[in-house]
C-alpha cells in the first residue's frame, strides 16, 4: 500500500529522526518527494509512505502524537492544454518522467499514473500552463 502525505514540523520537532522511526519502528518505507527543512523553522516534507496499510496508520498516528500535522496528498497536477507551448522545460525537472516529449510530435505527453505531485515543474513552466487543483 502506498500513501502520499505532506508532513509539516513544528520548530521543535524538526530535528526529530521521522524517516528512521518509520522504517525502524513500523516497517515503512518513506520515499521523500520534497523537503524543505531548516533548524529553528517549521519543516515541511512530502513523502510517500509505502508498507502494510496498519502499520502506515500507526506510523501517521505516531508522528501526530509527536506534533507533526500530516495531510494526505490528494492534489493533482493539471495542465492547460490551451497554453502550453509543448517547450519540454517541465521535462527536464520531472522525478518520475511523468512529463516527455513525444520524440515524433515533438508534444508533452504527461503521465497521470507517475506523478508524484513534486510540483517542481510549477515555477518552471514559462508560460504558467502547470498548476495543482485543491
Amino acid at each position: 500500500m502506498k500513501k502520499r502525505v505532506t508532513l509539516t514540523f513544528p520548530k521543535r520537532a524538526v530535528q526529530m529522526p521521522v524517516t528512521y522511526r518509520l522504517a525502524k519502528d513500523f516497517n515503512v518505507a518513506a520515499n521523500i518527494i520534497r523537503a524543505q527543512v531548516a533548524p529553528n523553522q517549521v519543516g515541511k516534507l512530502v513523502v510517500e509512505l509505502q508498507g502494510d496499510i496498519d502499520e502506515i496508520d500507526a506510523a501517521i498516528e505516531w508522528m501526530r502524537s509527536r506534533h507533526v500535522n500530516v495531510s494526505l496528498a490528494s492534489r493533482e497536477i493539471m495542465i492547460d492544454e490551451n497554453s502550453c507551448v509543448h517547450c519540454g522545460l517541465c521535462t527536464g525537472v520531472c522525478p518520475t518522467e511523468a512529463l516527455i516529449l513525444d520524440p515524433e510530435t515533438f508534444k508533452l505527453n504527461f503521465a497521470r499514473s507517475r506523478c508524484v505531485v513534486c510540483e517542481q515543474c510549477i515555477p518552471t513552466c514559462p508560460v504558467q500552463a502547470i498548476s495543482t487543483n485543491f
